[in-house]
């Protein structure tokens, strides 16, 4: 059965401990390019916390200024003090975004720039062992956690402290009495209050998961209607969606008890706290230990903490997300890439000489599994070398020991006299080019997708390409031409136009030295025909390593490879591994003709 989803409020909080903190401060190597605005933005966030600390006081001031002699004069004083205190903490604020959400953009991009630019050089064996929907996660959710950090919830932190220790010190220079009644009545209020709401926001997710269930069901028995009805299992489905929606409704009839409990609590615990400080600051009064706007301001100042102390325990757990998101983020960073050099063009290029000596290999995430076993071959530029064998026999990791992608081999690979391991990954990925079982495409246009192989390519030179993998023809009869768009993965075009439009890069990349894994094993027999024509136009003068599954593609090979449980257990032209007798390759070759006559 699938799961529901889970989403970026489901993250769970991570403990700041002293070491996520110290690799979440690493993320200010992206902020100090822009520390100047920073530093002003924390100087305008100071201000507007300190004009609106100075609000309550002015408004005090305000009623104070009912029983003064000259109360007009004294009215009108206060009240412009007040506006000007209010713009100066509009404009201090306004800057204060600005400020805080420049640097965060320009840093988090800088960020992304630098994440996506490590990631991208890591090897395959990075990529083997994480999966591709973790790691957009890491490059856009994480990032998305740290951006509303930088711009909202770090600044918000601040000024929540800011006011809960300047409103209890301007509190207790109103009046000491009073602030320690309201600090022994009014925070343990609120603490309750907050560990009660965290009870009711968690419920309200188990809620909400209940319904996601419930909905699972209609989801998987409409897009299984077929079977639903083939097995008669409408009753069997009616009672399942029923006992989950019971389920829900149970769950959240008990939900809304809990919520009129918390709704019950805040209506007396916290107006009865503020009634309590009230009555207090009255009696108080009526003794002449204060004034009437004291107690105004007192009462303002309380709740301006009061609702920071509420709001304290939200921010610390959004702050906790993203220390955990930064940690999660940077972890990458301590994946060690693949020696590339981005940015540096290459100019050597492979003649297309390959000699591979006793080569082993095992896949880093199972190194007690030999998956080529002591394979020795050579081929001089220009020859075809065909591979041949059972699945699982080791072709395609050979193909990609030939494009280095992992290099943890023992023996040597070597290309035109030199050790792979010694030369530049991007001279020999350059000089090499594959061509797949699955093509895969990019969701640009057909020109795009053939550009990729040398992006700074003509159209003349696209069109000669496409014409040199018989792909011009099927091509120009769409409406849009080279511009049609080919969709996500290629899925509107057909198996064997996929074929033709790599092919077709592949001309255009040029290499000396050509990779076919399999590549018209998955197409009807039209389609392999146009293809393996377009194959063969490529062949022509590149030293070329052919993955076969059809044995009559590879009829004019100079050299076949049958492989076996990773090793090379037979070598030949097609005529002399037809004539051994009980040979593997003939047994191959006689079980595809029984296949084709039958």
């Amino acid at each position: 059965m699938r799961k529901r989803t889970r989403t970026d409020d489901d993250r769970p909080s991570k403990k700041i401990s002293k070491s996520a903190v110290k690799e979440a401060l690493k993320l200010y190597a992206y902020i100090r390019p822009y520390q100047g605005r920073f530093l002003v933005g924390m100087a305008f966030l100071l201000l507007s916390s300190a004009a609106n600390l100075v609000f309550p006081k002015l408004l005090g001031d305000l009623v104070d200024a009912v029983s003064d002699d000259n109360f007009r004069e004294a009215i009108t004083n206060v009240g412009q003090l007040l506006l000007l205190v209010l713009g100066a903490q509009a404009l201090f604020s306004f800057f204060r975004i600005i400020l805080f959400v420049q640097v965060s953009e320009k840093a988090l991009a800088g960020l992304r720039q630098a994440t996506y630019r490590h990631l991208i050089q890591l090897p395959m064996s990075f990529f083997n062992k994480r999966r591709v929907g973790e790691l957009n996660s890491r490059i856009s959710a994480d990032i998305s956690l740290l951006q509303e950090t930088f711009t909202t919830t770090l600044a918000e932190f601040l000024r929540q402290m800011l006011i809960i220790i300047g409103g209890i010190t301007l509190l207790a220079i109103t009046s000491w009495k009073l602030t320690l009644f309201m600090l022994a009545i009014l925070p343990p209020v609120i603490i309750i209050t907050v560990i009660f709401g965290k009870f009711i926001r968690r419920y309200a997710k188990t809620v909400q998961e209940k319904v996601a269930d419930s909905q699972v069901i209609v989801d998987e028995t409409l897009q299984g209607i077929f079977n639903v009805k083939s097995f008669v299992s409408e009753a069997f489905e009616v009672m399942r969606y029923r006992d989950r929606t019971d389920e829900a409704a149970r769950a959240g009839i008990k939900g809304g008890l809990y919520r009129a409990a918390f709704a019950s609590f805040i209506v007396f615990g916290l107006f009865g706290a503020l009634v309590a400080v009230i009555w207090r600051g009255a009696t108080m009064i009526a003794t002449g230990e204060l004034q009437t706007g004291q107690l105004f301001a007192f009462i303002i100042y309380s709740g301006f903490i009061g609702g920071s102390i509420g709001g304290l325990a939200d921010v610390y757990s959004r702050i906790q997300k993203a220390v955990g998101a930064a940690e999660s983020l940077l972890g990458i960073f301590d994946e060690t890439p693949e020696p590339l050099e981005i940015g540096v063009k290459h100019e050597h290029r492979l003649k297309g000489e390959i000699d591979v000596h006793d080569l082993h290999f095992a896949y880093p995430s199972r190194p007690d599994v030999a998956v080529i076993k002591g394979v020795t071959f050579s081929a001089k530029p220009g020859d075809r070398v065909a591979v041949v064998g059972a699945s699982g026999g080791g072709k395609s990791t050979l193909v990609s020991l030939l494009l280095q992608l992992y290099r943890n081999y023992e023996g040597k690979i070597i290309f035109d006299g030199t050790e792979a391991r010694k030369q530049s990954l991007q001279s020999i990925r350059a000089s090499i080019g594959v061509v797949p079982q699955e093509v895969l495409l990019f969701g640009g246009s057909i020109k795009e997708n053939i550009l990729y192989g040398k992006p700074d390519a003509t159209d003349d030179d696209v069109t000669e390409a496409a014409k040199k993998a018989f792909a011009h023809e099927f091509i120009t009869n769409f409406p849009e031409g080279y511009d049609t768009l080919v969709g996500e993965r290629g899925v509107q075009l057909s198996g064997g136009q996929r074929q033709r439009i790599a092919i077709a890069r592949m001309m255009l990349k040029d290499p000396a030295i050509l990779l076919l894994d399999e590549a018209t094993s998955a197409l009807d027999s039209e389609s392999e025909h146009m293809v393996q024509k377009a194959l063969e136009k490529l062949m022509e003068g590149r030293t070329s390593i052919v993955i076969a599954h059809r044995l009559s593609t590879i009829r004019n090979a100079d050299r076949i490879l049958v492989m076996q449980n990773g090793q090379i257990v037979e070598s030949g032209t097609h005529a002399e591994l037809l004539s051994q007798e009980n040979g593997i390759f003939r047994e191959y070759a006689d079980m595809q003709r029984m296949g084709k006559e039958s």
